[in-house]
């Protein structure tokens, strides 16, 4: 456990952010090797098809990934201010409020699949292998917001390095079992997802068990589901599904910048897929620092500690504006060798137009920057409506773009597209940070300080 109430800020930030980047980068990995096996093994038009659909999984994989968060925003609350008993409590209604909203997005997902992809707009020469991976992907939500949730209780009291080691395991399994389905029993596409989805629920099995064993203030028991008080659940709904749906506002976006997308070709489709990659990769430091700010800012408002809050904001800031710098750099050097990583290929249209995509976007990530940090420090002081104002902007400009600049300029209208909503996102998010009540506390206890 750590107590991040207590100690240097940028420090402790730093150190609690350390595990998780380490974490994002093992799941990174397995993405950008789930993508080349499949692409090496499978040929152009299986990995054009898994890409087609990745948009749709990012969607619901990542509301769940958003709803345990948001969660275990207020187990760290409760783990701040030393109140045990809520904090148990937390946990156990995360289980049961998670497994009944995953359970409801995977009947929901299956019985109107065919309806969604035609909504995507997959060439129909890619649509069943698109569906035969997919399929499986929703059949496990359950598994994966198991896992989600059960790591991100650990964050929440501190131990970032469990969610790790575990992760580790998982990812591992999940590129052997890749290449065992994949080239080994030749099962196809969809053998790809079955690795994912086993090697999810075999991560879950792993955590609960060792959580169990480890920290006894996480051991449920049947009082931890009962009783639960009322103002605490609708307070981690609100948590759970603002950060859910910021998340999802994200991917609607996306998506439907997807179905435009894949009009315009297989060799695009396979562009913009490792061009998504690669950003996830170059991304991952504003996610990482992120969910710390989510976790410290909500142990600091639990224990009161306002002063600490604005800090703890600054060092973030600064930590990614320096990865930022060093993404566009790389971009710049060594992208059109990173895209022929991602995809196996050389040819010319995709790594072209791959990046550009990444020499476009980089140069603005010091604005996805602010808006990663504040809305997920937001998020941790208790203001859960800002943040959705801020992604609904992101998610309106993307659809709008999908049927004005796509069908005007093709693919250039895809690379213009998201730093053209950032710089309208991050509009809402720098007005309120500085009118929350946490910042105005933060200023009175500095003058009574001086």
């Amino acid at each position: 456990m750590k107590d991040l109430t207590k100690g240097k800020p940028s420090v402790l930030v730093f150190t609690f952010a350390v595990p998780i980047f380490l974490g994002n980068l093992l799941q990174l990995t397995y993405s950008l090797a789930d993508t080349r096996i499949v692409g090496s093994f499978l040929g152009g038009n299986a990995l054009a098809a898994v890409g087609a659909t990745s948009t749709l999984s990012g969607l619901i994989i990542g509301f769940l990934l958003g709803l345990s968060n948001g969660f275990a925003i207020i187990t760290a609350q409760k783990f701040g201010a030393g109140d045990i008993e809520q904090m148990r409590k937390s946990f156990a209604q995360s289980l049961v409020l998670g497994t009944g909203i995953s359970v409801f997005f995977t009947v929901l997902g299956l019985a109107f699949l065919r309806q969604i992809l035609q909504f995507l707009n997959i060439p129909e020469k890619l649509l069943p292998m698109a569906r035969s991976y997919i399929i499986i992907i929703i059949a496990g939500l359950l598994a994966t917001f198991l896992y989600d949730a059960c790591a991100a209780a650990l964050r929440a009291i501190g131990d970032t390095v469990t969610p790790l080691i575990i992760l580790a395991v998982s990812v591992a399994l999940n590129i052997a079992g890749d290449l065992f389905f994949v080239v080994v029993l030749h099962s196809g596409v969809r053998s790809a997802a079955i690795a994912t989805v086993l090697a999810q629920g075999l991560a879950f099995v792993i955590c609960w068990f060792y959580m169990m064993h480890k920290y006894e203030i996480l051991r449920l028991s049947k009082e931890d589901f009962c009783h639960v008080n009322p103002a605490m659940r609708k307070e981690m709904l609100s948590a759970g599904l603002s950060m859910g749906f910021m998340s999802s506002l994200i991917n609607i976006g996306s998506l439907t910048l997807q179905t435009a997308i894949n009009q315009l070709g297989k060799e695009i489709i396979i562009a913009h897929t490792a061009a998504r990659k690669l950003s996830e990769m170059f991304m991952i430091m504003f996610s990482v620092f992120g969910q710390t700010m989510a976790t410290y800012c909500g142990q600091n408002m639990g224990a009161g500690k306002m002063d600490r809050v604005k800090q703890g904001i600054k060092v973030a800031l600064l930590y990614t504006f320096i990865w930022s710098a060093m993404s566009a750099v790389a971009s710049y050097t060594i992208g059109d060798f990173l895209v022929y990583l991602v995809t196996g290929t050389h040819n010319k249209i995709v790594l072209l137009n791959a990046t550009n995509y990444l020499k476009f976007n980089t140069i603005f990530y010091f604005v996805t920057t602010i808006i990663c940090i504040l809305r997920n420090a937001m998020q941790g002081l208790g203001d859960h409506v800002t943040p959705l104002v801020s992604s609904s902007l992101e998610m309106i400009g993307k659809i709008i773009i999908a049927f004005t600049l796509v069908p005007w300029l093709g693919y250039t209208g895809v690379i213009l597209a998201e730093p053209l909503v950032w710089f309208i996102m991050v509009i809402p998010l720098l007005i309120q940070i500085f009118r929350m009540p946490a910042f105005k506390k933060t200023e009175k206890y500095n003058k009574r300080k001086k």
